[in-house]
């Protein structure tokens, strides 16, 4: 499996929110650059158009982040939080320590991180270093600063 075909892991809410982003550029968005586009060729010479260059760039940057958009819709995996055991997996809630600070993670697929907010990716070296494991755990990741061990209090 290449990574175009790999699963996007998402919840429900995260699903919604990117085909709510998708119907806003396919339909309003596409629209505007479009008579942007059609505004700057009315200025004749397009050789020295920069607005037709610039609304040329954006529409090249809309209809690849459409096309983006759509792969994720379309390799979407639901993670269900209701059927979460007793190890981390997509969709767990954890509560690490670390040197007596603890915090707490969700963990999700890269479509939906947000690690300011505690949302981390699946992908990420902390969320790689917590799958699969269980409360009472200890895991130890190696980050450029050294090694940080992480203690797993809960899992839900």
């Amino acid at each position: 499996m290449n990574s175009i075909d790999k699963p996007v892991y998402v919840s429900p809410e995260g699903l919604r929110k990117i085909e709510a982003e998708l119907g806003e550029l396919r339909t309003n968005q596409r629209k505007i650059v479009a008579d942007r586009i059609h505004a700057a060729m009315e200025f004749g010479d397009y050789s020295e158009n920069s607005e037709l260059e610039q609304a040329k760039n954006d529409q090249a940057f809309l209809e690849g982040r459409i096309m983006t958009l759509e792969q994720m819709v379309k390799h979407a995996s639901l993670i269900d939080a209701s059927e979460h055991h007793d190890k981390v997996e997509i969709g767990s809630t954890v509560i690490v320590e670390s040197g007596g600070t603890k915090d707490t993670y969700i963990i999700v697929g890269s479509a939906e991180a947000a690690p300011a907010q505690g949302r981390i990716s699946n992908e990420s070296p902390v969320g790689k270093a917590l799958l699969n494991h269980r409360a009472g755990e200890t895991v130890r990741l190696q980050v450029p600063a050294g090694a940080v061990v992480l203690k797993i209090v809960a899992v839900s």
